[in-house]
């Protein structure tokens, strides 16, 4: 049998709180750290996309705060960023070179605010800004094979001012 002094025992016990102590901070989850761009996120309420894109006019002009998965990244300039999910997505364009978002954004989560708005365009620019789109990401683009129907060709995006991706 073990027999254990006084000073045996404190040691003992100072032992067994700094392994209590470590096994309490090893189960505490790392914090999540986000990453700010522009002029950041003052809103505290998100807008749902799909209520966004179900009733765009309803919107259009209002700074909204939205959030998702960071489903694309513009691959030249890093001048917008998609977010969403797998059913419903928006695109948040902001300011060449004011706001540069980094391609690993991509799979990440965000928040983004800023003003909605809607883009009207012919067809011809519409092909003009889908060919453009498409060589942004590297492919190509055959205007002659594009299915875009008869119009109206409009865009509903984010005109970006802020955004934290986490």
């Amino acid at each position: 049998m073990w027999r254990i002094g006084a000073r045996g025992a404190c040691g003992l016990r100072k032992l067994a709180m700094a392994v209590s102590a470590v096994a309490v901070l090893g189960s505490v989850a790392e914090p999540v750290w986000s990453e700010e761009y522009g002029a950041g996120i003052d809103l505290q309420q998100s807008t749902p996309i799909h209520a966004i894109l179900a009733d765009p006019d309803a919107f259009l002009g209002q700074t909204v705060r939205v959030e998702g998965q960071v489903l694309d990244v513009c691959p030249s300039k890093g001048c917008w960023i998609e977010i969403g999910d797998e059913t419903k997505s928006i695109q948040i364009k902001v300011e060449d070179d004011v706001i540069v978002f980094p391609s690993d954004a991509k799979g990440r989560i965000a928040s983004a605010q800023g003003e909605v708005e809607a883009i009207e365009m012919s067809r011809d620019e519409y092909l003009r800004w889908l060919a453009h789109a498409a060589e942004e990401r590297g492919e190509s683009f055959d205007p002659e094979a594009a299915d875009i129907g008869s119009g109206p060709y409009r865009v509903i995006r984010i005109r970006g001012t802020g955004a934290s991706i986490e």
